[in-house]
């Protein structure tokens, strides 16, 4: 028996702790505009262009997703994916706005078999079911401890 889920739950603890200590150390506060840099790894980094890299091929949005996902339209959205590729793939800092949009686009492209590429996922990405969904919840944990993806 390892001390796996033991030690998970001890290091989630430790970046919850750090995150609320550097929010109390800071007197300005994070707005969801104010861009924020986030340590990606080069799998994290991959499987976000590969998301966003879906849609307008096999993935296609309506107007209510794009809304939903934070954009304007269809129109603003894949617009606003090329962008938030190029930053991504450059390493740059977005916002969190930006940073919450990412992550819902990919969840989206990867899952679902209506609007995403669904179960071609692997085919269209070369990326495995399990290998996404690994990356996937490591990117979930990340940005919602760094970018704080859900307070917006």
């Amino acid at each position: 028996m390892t001390d796996t889920p033991r030690s998970d739950a001890l290091v989630a603890h430790a970046e919850v702790q750090n995150a609320e200590t550097f929010e109390r150390r800071h007197d300005r506060h994070v707005t969801f505009e104010d861009p924020v840099s986030i340590d990606l790894t080069e799998a994290e980094r991959h499987l976000l262009v590969r998301g966003f890299g879906e849609w307008g091929g096999p993935a296609h949005a309506t107007d209510a997703l794009a809304v939903a996902l934070g954009f304007q339209g269809v129109v603003d959205m894949y617009q606003q994916t090329n962008r938030l590729r190029a930053a991504i793939k450059a390493g740059q800092p977005l916002s969190r706005q930006d940073w919450r949009r990412s992550l819902l686009a990919t969840e989206i492209v990867f899952a679902s078999d209506i609007f995403g590429s669904g179960y071609e996922w692997s085919t269209t990405t070369g990326l495995s079911d399990e290998e996404t969904m690994r990356t996937l919840r490591q990117l979930q944990h990340k940005l919602a401890m760094q970018a704080r993806v859900h307070n917006g």
